[in-house]
């Protein structure tokens, strides 16, 4: 394939995924007054926007007032429906690098409702060596007898590292609006 047609399915692909998922969201203010009645709908109401971004909970403590996610694998520009890549540029980021994003959100109560603050992290991957073994390990040699070793290593040689790229401002300004809906 040629330069020129990669680069051209490349503009299709950023053209076709900016959509409302790839739009700059507008500036809302960190933390942002979400008025509420109650701590448990504050709460419910801060858990549902992260679900729309499809970050899975890993610990929320309602004393403290923080809810803190897993990890997550940036979306890339073949899947338009996930939402925590923001905008193109980060978007075709996920798609050329492995990008993770975890969030962090505080409420804290004030009259008439709680304000609530977002932190939103972003990772690449760093890894060590050779992302995979090869299938040399796995192969049977002809001149020694054959050992029943069924538990042959697949997959990375060595843990992945990562390397904090800082917060994730865009991503931050996608759930404080979607809290404020």
């Amino acid at each position: 394939m040629s330069i020129g047609r990669f680069s051209s399915w490349c503009l299709l692909l950023l053209t076709l995924s900016s959509g409302c998922a790839s739009s700059r969201p507008m500036i809302v203010s960190n933390p942002v007054f979400v008025p509420a009645n109650s701590q448990h709908a504050a709460w419910e109401r801060t858990v549902d926007a992260l679900h729309d971004f499809h970050f899975p909970i890993a610990r929320e403590n309602r004393l403290d007032g923080v809810i803190e996610t897993d990890y997550r694998v940036g979306s890339n520009v073949l899947e338009p429906w996930h939402g925590d890549s923001v905008g193109a540029y980060n978007r075709l980021e996920s798609t050329l690098q492995s990008i993770r994003r975890k969030v962090r959100v505080d409420l804290t109560p004030v009259e008439g409702g709680y304000l609530v603050g977002v932190e939103a992290f972003k990772e690449q991957e760093d890894l060590l060596g050779v992302a995979e073994n090869t299938a040399g390990a796995a192969t049977f040699r002809k001149n020694t007898p054959l050992e029943r070793d069924l538990n042959v290593v697949v997959g990375q040689s060595s843990p992945s590292g990562w390397i904090s790229l800082g917060r994730d401002a865009d991503l931050e300004q996608a759930i404080l609006a979607e809290m404020q809906r």
